[in-house]
């Protein structure tokens, strides 16, 4: 048999370039099918604690402008500014002297028309009631003996002249006793003459009650417990009314207010607790509770004012100090969370996200809920373990792969 015929042997450099066609051809054909690299995560089961930062100042329970009711010189100014004071303490003091006269002389007039009160009941009233039966007792007498000159007249024993005598003394009598009457009745418990005298004792206690007021507000007195913010006035110094001499912050309850962006209000409820730091003391961090929210809407700002009572408030609060207020509008245990980053038209009534499936990018609606800056809860559409893609410029349907 003829022998069969040698199989040719290609070059080396052909059978190198057959290879390189080969491994290209395999890439080209390898790589779509892995899918387009991308960034992928996983949904976890986490707790997720939402927050929204403001930034407040510490409310002034009360601020007080303490000035003078009356025109007067500064006899002593006993507070200075950052003194603390106590509820009723003197804080300043004006002269006195003549006003302590006038209430003085004001006394004296009410004393007196006490007296003469006491000389009513004591001498007045007796004297009216004794002066009554007398001239009652009297115009008796004369009475009875004009009847008998009446009657010797008709019998002839005396003249017409005698008679006429007779009813002049009874009229004069008669007079005496009416006038006797009325003065009795003026100066019982509830006459005129009593009435008078209590009149004139009202009137004179009234000019002393007036007279001590004024006195006692030549004294300006803290009307509660404070601060002692600014002060403007020397002993020396003619004070008149209206004018501010000083200013103090009443003690009570602390309080922080805010104004928050509108966009934040659907997170906002009163009761959420809030963690604040004072600028000043950035390491001190305490706890409040959100109290107040506006109603209205600051439509300049787009803002809502929001007021925090303090529980428990650091020593080193002062009014009007910046703090940086922290609330905690969420706090879920068992959130499914994933970043902030994969949910797509987060804006939208249906946002949605890419879920990972068999290699490739699908479109799936979710329900979310509270969020931080990176991490959102997701309320319906992904279980637990899911896979979604955050990469963008991903469509659905294709394929894709972990970075």
């Amino acid at each position: 048999m003829p022998s069969a015929m040698p199989i040719p042997r290609l070059p080396r450099a052909a059978l190198i370039a057959i290879a390189a066609v080969a491994i290209v051809g395999g890439a080209l054909l390898w790589f779509p099918w892995r899918g387009t690299t991308a960034e992928i995560a996983r949904v976890e089961l986490t707790k997720l604690r939402q927050t929204v930062v403001v930034s407040g100042r510490v409310l002034t329970p009360a601020r007080v402008d303490a000035g003078a009711t009356i025109t007067g010189r500064v006899l002593r100014v006993k507070v200075d500014e950052g003194d603390r004071v106590a509820a009723d303490q003197i804080l300043i003091e004006l002269e006195r002297t003549e006003l302590a006269a006038t209430l003085a002389q004001a006394v004296a007039a009410e004393q007196a028309a006490v007296t003469r009160i006491a000389q009513w009941r004591e001498v007045g009233s007796l004297t009216a009631r004794e002066q009554l039966a007398q001239a009652e007792a009297n115009y008796r007498n004369i009475e009875r003996d004009t009847a008998r000159q009446e009657q010797l007249f008709r019998q002839g024993f005396i003249g017409e002249a005698r008679l006429d005598e007779a009813r002049r003394a009874l009229a004069v009598a008669k007079s005496q006793h009416e006038t006797a009457r009325a003065s009795a009745a003026a100066n019982t418990a509830g006459g005129v003459d009593r009435r008078l005298l209590d009149d004139q004792l009202a009137q004179a206690r009234a000019t002393r009650e007036t007279a001590a007021a004024k006195l006692a507000q030549t004294t300006l007195r803290a009307p509660a417990a404070g601060v002692v913010l600014d002060r403007s006035v020397e002993p020396g110094d003619i004070v008149q009314p209206g004018k501010r001499l000083l200013a103090l912050a009443l003690d009570g309850e602390v309080r922080l207010t805010a104004l928050i962006d509108e966009k934040n209000l659907a997170l906002l409820r009163v009761g959420q607790s809030a963690l604040v730091s004072a600028d000043a003391y950035p390491g001190e961090r305490f706890r409040a509770v959100l109290s107040y929210l506006s109603p209205g809407i600051d439509v300049q700002r787009g803002t809502v004012e929001a007021k925090f009572a303090v529980p428990a408030p650091p020593k080193f609060l002062r009014a009007d100090m910046t703090v940086s207020i922290d609330i905690e509008v969420a706090d879920k245990a068992d959130a499914l969370v994933i970043p902030t980053a994969a949910v797509r038209d987060p804006q939208s009534p249906e946002p949605w996200v890419l879920v990972v499936r068999d290699g490739r990018a699908a479109r799936q609606p979710v329900k979310t809920g509270a969020r931080t800056a990176t991490q959102v809860d997701v309320v319906s559409g992904l279980t637990a373990g899911a896979e979604v893609v955050v990469s963008t410029g991903i469509a659905p349907g294709e394929r894709v792969r972990a970075r």
